[in-house]
């Protein structure tokens, strides 16, 4: 079994700053890329912004030049910093990883949300 587990997210003012964690365990063999979704109630679910293992980044234009993420390969965590917050940015944010398991299945796993709120 193979779980993520999100924290750090909360109620900000804006122009605020949070910092989300997301870490992966269990029988892990080995984790490709990681990333942060997020979805605002009546909106689609978005990508916010991804890792490689390798540590290439990829970021949403909304986020570009506040968001940064980042990863621990050691501790199979991943973060996205998250710096000059606007109301625009409140949604339930989630994790995913692409990951081979201890019997070298590859399977995509989600974690399980962590609403940030952004107030004006």
């Amino acid at each position: 079994q193979v779980h993520l587990v999100e924290s750090g997210g909360g109620l900000v003012q804006a122009g605020g700053s949070l910092r989300l964690s997301c870490a992966a365990s269990g029988s892990i063999f080995s984790i490709y890329t990681m990333g942060w979704y997020r979805q605002a109630p009546g909106n689609q679910r978005e990508l916010v912004a991804g890792i490689s293992s390798a540590g290439s980044t990829n970021y949403a234009d909304s986020v570009k030049g506040r968001f940064t993420i980042s990863r621990d390969n050691a501790k199979n965590t991943v973060y996205l910093q998250m710096n000059g917050l606007k109301p625009g940015d409140t949604a339930v944010y989630c994790c995913d990883a692409d990951i081979v398991d201890g019997m070298r299945y590859r399977n995509r796993y989600w974690g399980q949300g962590t609403q940030v709120t952004v107030s004006s």
